[in-house]
């Protein structure tokens, strides 16, 4: 390991380092710009210069390895001039619009000028200006104020896959744009917005709605696809005004999806605010008491078998643990979170949970892909899938759509007969993946929410143990889910119970009188039309159209809750905001309503249900954290049904309540939908 000098004091760092990342590992600050620790080096602004012994010249410290001897200074009368003169040349062009910047507050620029910059400009010739251009609805560029550090660029093309920004001109003429005015059709775009140092990319459904210093800051998790994205929820007064994303390594590391970043504007519209009664054939406000005595009375004097529940995508583990309790308090066993009928189980965990983890995705070297379209499904999941092709020696295959994934992919074709080739080892695949030291393989909900998903999940289960897929400290057999409930769901165990009904079962049975949804909008309500139906949600969605009594509950940003990613990891979200008006959180409503029917629940307070439920399931006492899940049989047998898989999104910008009611998401329909599609090329 190399030693070198920094500041007169001998320090001992990795081999391959740069002098910047030395500099940040003994906590020395060196100011920068275009550096970024996850993007590729570029050294073009220049702002950290530093004095190397010897060099006949400063050195850019984040592009200068570290080597044995090597002697740094960072912070000597010299240096200091040099990032005087550097801010200097970087304010030339850039607009004094600090007070109407939405970057203003939290502005690299403005931080270093402060610390590093002089006290005067002593230039005096016309400043440049950019024709203003357009990247869609979610972004916002104001490119005179660029000062060409290219983040925005290199994360398009390393990070996104989708190359569609870059340089336009040379020196003074230079522009950071897309050549042919487009919108930017990445998945991932709105990431350039924290990238970019100066307020040159900013949110433009955020624009001009509110300083950084206002806002209230409370980490919480993301619930818009099965991920668990660690998130920053930015409120004012009862209004979410902002979502960022959180650092996790383990996760999201620092990226997040535009519809979990941009979605939030869904928050405020199509609310359900008040407990509703159907009278007289029509939905009409009520009050709790009156809802709760409604709702009991409907299911007063059925059997258990008459009584059904149905979990949505977004219900958390503590109102599952709950109306799973009242169930069975009823007697009843059709109970069901799989609202898409995936032929999962709640039997064997390793069956429905991602086993190799999101991080471990870097150790793999071959992944087969099942049904399963990870781009729209879980994009923080494809972008660390082209993280690991880009590493080199990764291949990746599909069986499925043939789509852009932004990586290299050999596609085998999109019909199920092929798994049935891999599993025998007939298929040229097979070998490929028995060679490998650590293959894993990704089944997605396209392939178990077909009539033959049972047969499938078993296919991939043989796959995964004839090709060493499953060893003692490495599990390379991947369940990929599209809702944030799923996993937690089965983890507390709501599936029917003997002899119960699963959602197909309880829409086409005639012996279900009474179904109780929770947040369940995705499901069949013709199904419903002769069962009086209570429904709690947040949103005015398919499944309070159809009720009979609506409970108006808490979206994920106005509640403690505990939701499991699709690796298994258990994560709580935290009150942002309050519920609007009269709604309440979930768990409080079943409690309220177990009263009511006399079934009353045995906990009063959220301590006592989380304690019921690490009492039930032990994942949910480690908190942040994997469990590893034992391996076994699952599956199901039968034939296989050909045909070729369907992915289970058609619509990136709209899959689940919240994204249907928000502007902001209609608007990435109409503008950049066709783009899912879409052949975007990429750099491998």
């Amino acid at each position: 390991m190399p030693k070198l000098t920094i500041n007169g004091a001998e320090v001992e760092v990795d081999p391959g380092l740069t002098v910047i990342q030395a500099c940040d590992q003994l906590g020395i600050e060196v100011p920068r710009f275009c550096y970024h620790e996850r993007l590729s080096i570029s050294g073009n602004c220049r702002m950290c210069l530093v004095e190397m012994e010897r060099a006949p010249r400063p050195v850019a410290a984040c592009a200068m390895p570290v080597a044995d001897g090597m002697v740094i200074r960072t912070n000597t009368e010299k240096v200091q001039k040099m990032r005087q003169a550097v801010m200097e040349f970087l304010l030339i062009n850039h607009p004094l619009d600090c007070p109407i910047c939405d970057q203003g507050g939290e502005c690299d620029l403005q931080d270093i000028a402060m610390n590093y910059g002089m006290d005067r400009s002593r230039y005096t010739e016309e400043k440049r200006a950019v024709k203003e251009k357009a990247y869609g609805p979610l972004i916002k560029p104001v490119m005179t104020r660029c000062i060409h550090c290219t983040r925005c660029i290199r994360f398009c093309r390393e990070v996104a896959g989708v190359p569609e920004l870059g340089g336009i001109g040379r020196g003074a003429h230079m522009e950071v744009g897309t050549y042919v005015e487009k919108v930017l059709s990445s998945e991932l775009s709105g990431n350039i917005i924290d990238l970019c140092p100066v307020g040159a990319l900013t949110s433009k459904p955020y624009a001009f709605t509110a300083r950084s210093w206002e806002l209230k800051k409370t980490e919480s998790i993301d619930v818009m696809d099965a991920v668990g994205s660690n998130i920053r929820v930015d409120a004012r007064g009862q209004a979410v005004m902002r979502i960022l994303p959180r650092i996790n390594e383990d996760v999201n590391e620092e990226w997040i999806s535009d519809k979990t970043r941009f979605a939030y504007d869904g928050l405020k519209r199509q609310r359900l605010d008040t407990p509703f009664v159907r009278r007289g054939g029509k939905l009409q406000p009520a009050s709790w008491d009156e809802a709760l005595a409604a709702a009991a009375a409907g299911f007063k004097g059925l059997k258990g078998r008459q009584i059904a529940a149905i979990a949505g995508d977004m219900a958390d583990a503590e109102s599952m643990t709950a109306l799973k309790d009242l169930m069975k308090a009823a007697g009843s066993p059709n109970i069901d979170c799989r609202q898409d009928g995936a032929a999962i189980g709640a039997s064997r965990r390793a069956g429905y949970i991602f086993n190799t983890t999101i991080a471990g995705i870097e150790r793999a070297d071959v992944c087969l892909l099942i049904g399963v379209n990870p781009r729209l499904e879980a994009p923080i999941i494809n972008a660390r899938l082209r993280k690991r092709s880009r590493m080199g020696g990764f291949q990746a295959a599909s069986v499925g759509p043939e789509v852009d994934l932004t990586y290299q992919v050999k596609y085998l074709g999109n019909d199920s007969d092929l798994l049935e080739a891999i599993a025998s080892g007939s298929h040229g695949f097979a070998k490929v993946l028995k060679s490998a030291e650590r293959p894993m393989l990704i089944v997605g909900m396209g392939a178990l929410t077909r009539s033959d998903g049972g047969a499938v999940l078993s296919l991939a289960r043989r796959i995964a143990e004839t090709s060493g897929m499953v060893g003692k400290d490495w599990n390379g057999f991947n369940v990929l889910h599209t809702a944030a409930a799923r996993v937690g769901g089965l983890d507390v165990g709501f599936v029917p119970g003997a002899g119960g009904l699963d959602v197909s079962g309880i829409l086409d049975s005639s012996e279900v009188k009474a179904v109780y949804l929770l947040g369940a909008d995705e499901i069949e309500m013709d199904g419903l039309k002769d069962a009086f139906v209570v429904y709690q949600g947040h949103h005015g969605d398919a499944g309070a159209c159809a009720a009979d009594v609506i409970f108006p509950g808490a979206a994920y940003t106005e509640k403690n809750a505990t939701y499991v990613n699709a690796e298994g990891r258990a994560q709580q979200t935290n009150l942002a905001v309050f519920p609007p008006g009269e709604a309440r959180e979930d768990w409080k409503i079943i409690r309220a309503l177990s009263d009511v029917m006399g079934k009353t629940l045995p906990y009063g307070a959220l301590a006592e249900l989380r304690a019921a439920m690490a009492m039930g399931n032990s994942v949910f006492s480690a908190i942040g954290k994997v469990k590893t899940a034992g391996w076994g049989a699952f599956g199901a047998g039968g034939k296989l049904v050909p045909g070729p898989f369907q992915s289970p999104i058609d619509n990136f910008y709209m899959t689940d309540p919240i994204s249907r009611a928000s502007v902001t998401m209609a608007a990435c329909t109409d503008a950049m939908a066709p783009a899912n599609t879409r052949k975007t090329g990429t750099d491998g």
